[in-house]
C-alpha cells in the first residue's frame, strides 16, 4: 500500500473510531441521568441509546433496516411516555446522535431517491416527537427546535454527498456513452480495412486464374482467413457494443505504440518502453492491440496530469503463459490522491470498460516500491 493510500485509509478508520467514541459518550450521558433520575421508564432511553449505537455500526450491510428500527424503538418510547401519566422523559443524546448519523446515511445510499427523502422525513418527525417527551411546553419547544437545527444540518450534509455521487454517476455514464459511440466508428473503420483486404485478394485470385490456376486455391485459403478473422473481431466488438461497453480504435501497431512513447518522452519525463520477445503486430488480436494502445496513452496523460513530477516512466509490453501483459509505472513523484478517493478518474473508468468488455483485466493503483502503477492483461493463445 503507498504513503497516499495508508494516510487515507487511517484518516477514515479514525474518523469512525471518533464517531464511535462520540457516541459512546453520549450513551453515557444517558446513563448518568437515568441514574440520577427516579423515574422508572427513563430506563428506555439508554436501551434505545444502545441500539442506535449498533444500528449506526451496522449500516453498510443494510443501510435501511437499522434506521427504521431505531425510528421504531424512538416512537415507542415516545409513546411510553405519552400513555403513562407524569411521565417525562428526556430525548436520549445516543439516539438522537445515531438518528441524525443515520439520516446522513440514508440520503447519500438508499435508492431511489424518493425512498431517501421519505426516510429522512420520518427521522425528523421522529426526532421532533421524541422533543414533546419534555413535560414543559416551553422547554418542549427549545428541545424541538434545537432537534430541527441538528436535523436540517444532517440532511445537508447527505444531500450534498448524494449529490457528488449523482454527479460522479453521471460523468461515469457520460464516459461509457462516449465509448459506445466511438467503438461505432471503430466498428466501421474495422469492417472496411477487412472487406478491403478480402476484395483486393478476389481480384487478385481472378487474374491470376488465368495464367496460374494451381494458385487460386492458396487465395482463396488467404481469402477464408481474412474473412475469419473479419468476422472474430466483429463479434467481440458488437458483443462489448451490446453491453453498453466500448472497446478499441483500429488499425494500430506496435510502431504506432513506439511513437506514442516518444512524442510523450519529447515533451515530458523519460519513458523507457520495452517489447518482450514475440510480441508482433500478428501475434496480438488488432482489437487487443489497440486496447493495449489506449491504456497506454490515457496511462501517460495521467502521468502528466496527476504527477506532474514524475522522474521517469518505465512500461513494458511482454507475453506470459499466453497472455499479453502490459504494465506502466511511474516513479518520482506522489500522484494525485483525489484518483483514490473518487474511485479513479474517468480515465480510469473508460480503460476498465474498455478492458473489461474484451475479457481482459486491469488495475491501477500505489505499489509497495512508492511507484503508481496501471496494470493490463489479456489472454490471447
Amino acid at each position: 500500500m503507498g504513503d497516499t493510500h495508508r494516510v487515507v485509509y487511517w484518516i477514515r478508520r479514525l474518523s469512525e473510531i471518533a464517531m464511535f467514541c462520540w457516541l459512546g459518550l453520549l450513551l453515557l450521558l444517558d446513563v448518568a441521568v437515568t441514574v440520577s433520575l427516579s423515574e422508572p421508564a427513563q430506563f428506555l432511553v439508554p436501551l434505545a441509546g444502545a441500539y442506535g449505537v449498533y444500528a449506526v455500526w451496522r449500516r453498510r450491510r443494510n443501510r435501511v433496516r437499522p434506521l427504521a428500527v431505531l425510528m421504531g424503538l424512538s416512537f415507542a418510547v415516545t409513546f411510553v411516555a405519552g400513555a403513562v401519566p407524569g411521565c417525562d422523559l428526556t430525548p436520549g443524546f445516543a439516539e438522537t446522535g445515531a438518528l441524525l448519523i443515520l439520516t446522513i446515511g440514508a440520503l447519500r445510499w438508499i435508492e431511489p431517491v424518493r425512498n431517501a427523502a421519505l426516510f429522512a422525513v420520518t427521522s425528523m418527525l421522529v426526532l421532533e416527537a421524541s422533543a414533546g417527551r419534555v413535560g414543559e411546553t416551553e422547554g418542549s419547544l427549545v428541545v424541538g427546535f434545537m432537534l430541527f437545527v441538528a436535523w436540517s444540518t444532517a440532511a445537508g450534509v447527505g444531500a450534498y454527498l448524494r449529490f457528488q455521487m449523482e454527479r460522479r454517476r453521471e460523468a461515469v455514464h457520460a464516459v461509457r456513452r462516449a465509448e459506445r459511440l466511438e467503438l461505432a466508428r471503430e466498428l466501421h473503420d474495422l469492417v472496411a480495412h477487412h472487406i478491403t483486404g478480402i476484395v483486393v485478394q478476389a481480384q487478385a485470385a481472378k487474374v491470376v486464374a488465368e495464367a496460374k490456376p494451381e494458385a487460386v486455391a492458396p487465395a482463396l485459403d488467404a481469402i477464408a482467413g481474412a474473412g475469419a478473422d473479419a468476422l472474430t473481431s466483429m463479434r467481440r466488438l458488437v458483443g462489448v457494443l451490446r453491453a453498453d461497453e466500448a472497446a478499441r480504435s483500429p488499425g494500430t501497431r506496435l510502431a504506432d505504440m513506439r511513437l506514442l512513447v516518444e512524442r510523450f518522452s519529447a515533451h515530458g519525463p523519460q519513458v523507457a518502453f520495452e517489447i518482450g520477445e514475440g510480441v508482433t503486430d500478428e501475434t496480438l488480436p488488432p482489437e487487443v492491440m489497440t486496447t493495449l494502445h489506449r491504456v497506454l496513452q490515457e496511462s501517460l496523460t495521467n502521468v502528466r496530469r496527476h504527477a506532474p513530477g514524475t522522474g521517469w516512466v518505465e512500461a513494458d509490453l511482454r507475453l506470459v503463459d499466453g497472455a499479453v501483459r502490459l504494465r506502466v509505472r511511474n516513479y518520482g513523484s506522489a500522484s494525485d490522491s483525489k484518483l483514490s478517493r473518487l474511485g479513479g478518474g474517468f480515465g480510469l473508468v473508460g480503460m476498465a470498460e474498455r478492458v473489461e468488455a474484451l475479457g481482459g483485466r486491469l488495475y491501477a493503483g500505489p505499489t509497495p516500491e512508492g511507484a503508481w502503477e496501471v496494470f493490463v492483461e489479456f489472454a490471447v493463445s
